[in-house]
């Protein structure tokens, strides 16, 4: 079960920072996405892998840890809107713009030479 819920974070992991290295805004944001799945697994997995065991402590000898649940339950609505606010505001800069680069490295055209403003 470990093997498994570590693969699955280090998949997760590595699509995400392919993706954030990316120079387009929307695979950006699905690699960012995807980080915060991975880290979202990772937290829930700290509090143990308890298969059929109750969230609070019992009689009973195996129990699993409520915070992370609580942490991961939190992360998981914020990373949501977040994730809203950047797509809204990619969308902006994509219509304003016609394009979706990152950084391209080109010098900004002011519309006027250097020599013109002297």
């Amino acid at each position: 079960m470990e093997i498994l819920v570590a693969s699955a974070i280090g998949i997760l992991t590595a699509g995400g920072l392919y993706l954030v290295m990316r120079l387009r805004t929307f695979p950006v944001i699905l690699g960012v996405s995807l980080l915060t799945y991975a880290v979202n697994v990772f937290l829930f997995a700290s509090g143990r892998l308890t298969i059929g065991a109750p969230p609070i402590l019992t009689d009973s000898t195996t129990y699993t840890d409520p915070l992370p649940q609580a942490l991961v339950l939190t992360a998981i609505v914020i990373s949501f809107g977040m994730t809203a606010v950047v797509v809204m505001i990619a969308l902006g800069a994509y219509l304003g713009t016609d394009d979706d680069h990152i950084d391209d490295g080109a010098e900004p055209d002011l519309g006027y030479d250097a020599e013109d403003a002297r």
